[in-house]
């Protein structure tokens, strides 16, 4: 029989007991279960069928599948976004890489995508064949244009003559401006008369005209060739191509130059050289010569201009054309420039004794434009008029013509407070720069020193004798001045007198003199060849 108690306990546990009605088995509670793990390891697209029960169970699936279509919508965007922002990021990181490799004024490459560049051209280099070839290129007088018209106009020259380059140089080639108005070409393959060709086609793409609004400007240039030997690396190649091209411009005639080893000779002498004439003052090499500026009716000494000679202890005397570039180069041009201003006043002072009370005799004495940024100028000009005991009116300073029209702040407090120390202010070298003939009436000059070139050919250049003439009437037009550079003949003299030129220098009067010789000059009140009848004995000393 039966026990009842233990089918009791049966039901209790969960077991049914025979003759007991079960519930069918729910199979979507498994569904469920399964699909939430799917969606957990992350299939967002997971559905889990609903029953036509429409129950609770039923309510929990649809709900279960809502929220998995809502993860795949976000999770969907949220890709998007990664997406994008990676692009993003991509195209960002190419951009500054573009940016790092590319001149942002004209948009060539700069140095490091030349170097870049001309190492794989160099590692790509195959035994026996032809390796690349750089040309560095440099544009002579650039400085003038942004000195003459202004940084804006230089920027214009600039890319223009970028876009030259892009074209002349043709395809699978790299044009790059290294700073300035420098700029470099590779050849990733050439020979020599490979090169020869694309430097020739480039410097006849330069020497166009450049037409920008009002101003013409013809460019030129120098560029210097290095066809890369075996074993050199990225740094050989440019310094050589840099030299040859250095040894360019110091040659007027040949403009384009190939590497040769005697060339870093050279370039180490003109190292050497800055590096003695850092110390040349201090030991007393530097020496000052005078040139007579003469009154061209009477031979009467105006004047003279104070010029540096370097004497060297081994090479000798140095002329100025030697090693102003260099003292330019190396910033040495501003402590020099305060030597020579220094010594040529306690020179005129030395002289004040032999001048007539009644004369006006006048030093002149060369500044560079590097000098009128200087902030201290003024005031050692005055600190050295004061010490030597000397009038302001007994000096005049002589700066380039591109040197007055920079425009720059340091530069027109420069001049405007020399003008108003009472100083003389000369343009000099004028006829040789790129300004405007408009500047002349607002520079604070009174003296306006016209370049030898322009008189060299009117003994028997009509043409040329008018031009002078009309470019003297306008420096008198403008108030000013003329002194003529240059004179080396009595027909040149003769002309210039006829103008109604008053002033002049030049060899025919006089070369430069030591100071002793200007001291006898003024102590026996000898003058010098003059431009009218009867010319005196011409003073030539050795």
């Amino acid at each position: 029989m039966p026990d009842p108690g233990h089918e009791q306990d049966a039901e209790v546990h969960g077991e049914p007991h025979a003759g007991a009605w079960v519930e069918p088995r729910d199979d979507r509670l498994s569904q469920v279960v399964e699909g939430i793990i799917r969606m957990a390891s992350g299939d967002l697209d997971t559905y889990i069928p609903t029953s036509k029960a429409r129950d609770q169970v039923d309510a929990v699936i649809t709900g279960i599948n809502l929220l998995a279509g809502e993860l795949s919508e976000v999770y969907a965007d949220f890709e998007d976004r990664v997406e994008t922002r990676t692009r993003e990021l991509r195209d960002a990181h190419e951009q500054m890489q573009h940016m790092a490799m590319t001149d942002p004024l004209t948009g060539v490459g700069n140095r490091s995508s030349l170097r870049q560049s001309l190492d794989a051209a160099v590692s790509a280099r195959k035994d026996g064949e032809p390796g690349p070839a750089a040309l560095m290129i440099d544009l002579d007088g650039f400085k003038d244009i942004n000195d003459s018209f202004g940084h804006h106009a230089g920027d214009l020259v600039l890319m223009e003559i970028a876009a030259r380059l892009v074209t002349a140089s043709g395809p699978d080639t790299v044009v790059a401006r290294l700073g300035g108005d420098e700029f470099a070409v590779l050849l990733p393959v050439s020979t020599m008369q490979q090169s020869r060709t694309a430097s020739s086609k480039i410097m006849e793409a330069l020497k166009r005209r450049i037409n920008l609004d009002d101003l013409d400007v013809w460019p030129r240039a120098s560029i210097g060739i290095h066809l890369a030997a075996p074993g050199e690396d990225a740094s050989d190649i440019l310094l050589r191509a840099d030299t040859a091209m250095y040894a360019a411009k110091d040659d007027a005639q040949q403009r384009i130059k190939f590497f040769e080893p005697v060339m870093l000779y050279s370039r180490q002498l003109r190292r050497d050289m800055a590096g003695e004439l850092r110390h040349a003052a201090e030991r007393g090499e530097l020496e000052l010569a005078y040139q007579p500026v003469v009154e061209l009716e009477t031979g009467k000494l105006q004047g003279v201009e104070a010029l540096v000679r370097w004497n060297h202890p081994v090479r000798g005397m140095i002329m100025p054309d030697a090693f102003i570039p260099v003292a330019e180069e190396t910033g040495l041009i501003v402590g020099i420039g305060r030597w020579v201003l220094r010594a040529a006043l306690e020179q005129l002072a030395g002289w004040q004794d032999l001048v007539p009370a009644e004369d006006s005799f006048q030093m002149r004495v060369n500044l560079a434009a590097s000098e009128l940024q200087s902030m201290d100028l003024v005031d050692y000009v005055r600190r050295a008029l004061r010490e030597t005991g000397l009038p302001p009116s007994s000096l005049i300073l002589e700066i380039t013509e591109s040197a007055f029209v920079t425009g720059g702040e340091v530069e027109t407090y420069s001049l405007k407070s020399l003008q108003a120390l009472g100083v003389g202010l000369a343009i000099d070298d004028f006829g040789t720069g790129y300004s405007s003939i408009s500047y002349l009436r607002r520079l604070p000059v009174d003296t306006v020193k016209v370049d030898r070139s322009l008189i060299e050919d009117i003994d028997d250049d009509d043409g040329q004798l008018r031009f002078v003439d009309a470019v003297h009437n306008l420096i008198q037009s403008a108030g000013m001045e003329a002194v003529f550079e240059g004179i080396e003949t009595a027909a040149q003299a003769g002309q210039l007198y006829k103008m109604g030129c008053c002033s002049g220098q030049g060899y025919y009067f006089s070369r430069p003199l030591p100071a002793d010789q200007v001291a006898g000059i003024l102590r026996e009140g000898h003058t010098l060849p003059q431009a009218g009848v009867g010319l005196p004995a011409r003073l030539n000393p050795g």
